[in-house]
């Protein structure tokens, strides 16, 4: 019997039910264009100079600058000023006081010495008493300044003061140092502040030097029954005060190399004449 073979379409074997997956091109990765990238780079950087700047340079940039005028004390001295001292305290370490007063320069002589005496309701400068009997011995006009705390009371820090600070005639008059203003409102501080110069007048019988930076006067005391007073403003790095009221002294730098001191020293002018400052002092 002859049998026809039957043709059959052969199957192709299942390969694990595995689906076959054509893959995908990769898209090529967009990269930023170069002149986008070094312009970032420049807008970092120039951002980063800037702040550097504003920072670093531009509060000490009078340091560096040419003198135009002339050098003493390692500092370019302020035009037009004949009186000079400088103001003192602990951070100043020992002071050679003899060589303080020897090594007075012809030029700019200090005539005059502000020295800390307290601070708050019961600090007292560990170099306060030697400073101030040395400052009178070396025929220096001395002062004795107070550091205002804003956190504690006015009345008895007047009273620390009066305490401490035996003024004879020929010191200057009392000083207020007030340059902070922690958890005081500008009214709240104005008040502890007036109770504080109330109480000093009353007692040493002179209106007392307030002490401060040209910006806390502007910001903080900017008063009229403040303006009563001697000023003493700290105003450093700039050719003159900018302060437009009426002032007595202006501390100009805190740079200053002074003999017989080892320390940077704040120095000051006086605003008028020798014979003006002896007015200023008690009598």
């Amino acid at each position: 019997m002859s049998s026809k073979r039957v043709k059959t379409n052969r199957e192709k074997p299942l390969r694990g039910n595995k689906r076959t997956v054509r893959k995908k091109k990769k898209q090529p990765k967009r990269r930023m264009p170069l002149w986008l990238r070094n312009l970032l780079m420049l807008l970092v950087i120039f951002f980063f100079a800037s702040a550097g700047y504003y920072f670093f340079i531009r509060p000490y940039r009078y340091v560096w600058r040419e003198c135009r005028g002339e050098k003493a004390y390692e500092i370019c001295m302020p035009c037009c000023y004949d009186v000079h001292g400088i103001d003192i305290s602990h951070h100043q370490g020992d002071v050679d006081w003899r060589t303080l007063s020897d090594m007075r320069l012809e030029s700019y002589p200090i005539e005059f010495i502000f020295i800390k005496a307290t601070e708050g309701t019961d600090h007292l400068d560990r170099t306060y008493s030697y400073n101030f009997e040395k400052a009178k011995d070396n025929n220096f006009v001395r002062g004795a300044y107070h550091f205002f705390s804003s956190l504690t009371d006015p009345v008895l820090q007047a009273k620390h003061y009066i305490e401490t600070v035996k003024l004879e005639k020929g010191d200057l008059p009392p000083v207020l140092d007030v340059e902070e203003s922690k958890h005081a409102s500008g009214v709240e501080l104005q008040k502890k502040v007036k109770v504080w110069l109330d109480i000093i007048e009353n007692h040493y019988g002179v209106k007392p030097i307030i002490y401060t930076s040209y910006k806390f006067k502007t910001r903080h005391l900017n008063d009229t029954i403040f303006d009563a007073y001697p000023y003493w403003i700290a105003h450093y790095y700039v050719d003159s005060v900018r302060y437009t009221g009426d002032w007595s002294f202006w501390q100009h730098t805190d740079k200053s190399t002074i003999p017989g001191i080892k320390e940077k020293v704040d120095m000051n002018v006086f605003n008028g004449t020798f014979e003006e400052l002896i007015q200023l002092t008690l009598k």
